[in-house]
């Protein structure tokens, strides 16, 4: 009998600790690629001993989500614009999340005002110009101006990178003003919209034009690249906007998964991410800038200098998000 009770004590021991072991993970649903995120969950690993279980997927996060329902094991959703997140807010595929450290870390603008989402960096929506052209000074306005006729590329209008941009006009200037301004670009562009941010650079290189739209990060990917150097180096970098409301930024996002089978993993992993020592490892391995004020970017990124960022709230960008889609079909701008 003694010997029973020894051994169903060591049955049930053995139990809670492949149940305790179970508990200590969280799960990623990811839009980030994995070398871009695997350096943090690595770290969060080493100093919790929490076992990070990422998917990572190029699309379809919401339609899996709300496929899985309430059996989702998803727990902390990491997504790469303002777009996406607010897909997953309005599908009612997030729960909020008050967090002190995370509202000290984040700024206002970029977070969601019932706390569902919070940024993780931030990226430019730039202008990059040939070196034929020098330095110039130029804004999103003037990318309607005709002497840009047939020098513009740009990929699709309908990119949520692009989408953004154009949500961001409407809320400076309106649908009607916004909407002659994508007639006139569209009518200045060198080619039909296609291919990446990068592939705009390397157009410009290829002399096929001289002015693109592009996202900050992609300048610093491309000049660590040693087949793609070259299409940078025929570039300059510019921030629009510097006289007036700023450069439009996009941002890197995480938000918590509104099933979350393991909270409190889920919680400690979003409040790491925007802790100094994360932020860092981010800027560094992305070439995007900390979303924390108080965290430098990189040296590379430091050095294409200092800029004004638009002081528009996300929320409100997000808001004007369906009318920008209208207006770049109302435009033809794709075709």
């Amino acid at each position: 009998m003694f010997k029973k009770s020894i051994l169903l004590t060591f049955i049930i021991s053995m139990l809670v600790s492949v149940n305790v072991n179970a508990n200590d993970e969280v799960n990623v649903y990811s839009y980030r690629q994995p070398f871009l995120v695997k350096p943090l969950f690595d770290l969060f690993t080493q100093n919790t001993g929490t076992k990070v279980n990422v998917i990572f997927a190029k699309k379809g996060m919401a339609e899996r989500l709300a496929r899985e329902g309430k059996y989702s094991p998803a727990d902390v959703l990491l997504t790469t614009d303002i777009s996406r997140l607010i897909e997953l807010h309005e599908r009612n595929l997030l729960q909020a999340f008050d967090s002190s450290t995370i509202n000290d870390a984040v700024p206002n603008q970029y977070r969601a005002q019932d706390n569902t989402w919070f940024a993780l960096t931030t990226r430019v929506r730039n202008i990059y110009s040939s070196k034929r052209l020098g330095n110039i000074n130029i804004n999103y306005e003037d990318l309607a101006d005709k002497k840009y006729l047939g020098r513009i590329c740009t990929r699709s209008g309908k990119h949520p990178y692009n989408v953004a941009l154009v949500a961001s006009m409407i809320a400076e200037h309106g649908e009607e003003q916004t909407l002659t301004w994508l007639k006139k670009m569209k009518a200045n562009l060198a080619r039909k919209p296609q291919g990446s941010d990068r592939a705009q650079v390397q157009a410009i290189h290829q002399n096929l034009c001289d002015i693109s739209l592009g996202n900050s990060y992609y300048f610093g990917k491309m000049l660590n690249d040693d087949k793609q150097k070259v299409w940078a180096q025929a570039v300059n970098i510019n921030f629009p906007n510097q006289d007036n409301r700023g450069a439009h930024v996009n941002i890197s996002g995480m938000a918590l998964a509104k099933y979350s089978p393991n909270k409190k993993n889920a919680q400690a992993l979003m409040e790491f991410l925007v802790s100094k020592p994360a932020q860092q490892l981010y800027a560094e391995t992305n070439m995007e800038y900390p979303v924390r004020t108080d965290v430098k970017p990189s040296k590379l990124v430091a050095s294409w200098g200092k800029f004004t960022a638009d002081k528009l709230s996300l929320v409100t960008v997000a808001r004007h998000r369906k009318t920008a889609l209208k207006l770049i079909d109302k435009a033809l701008f794709d075709i």
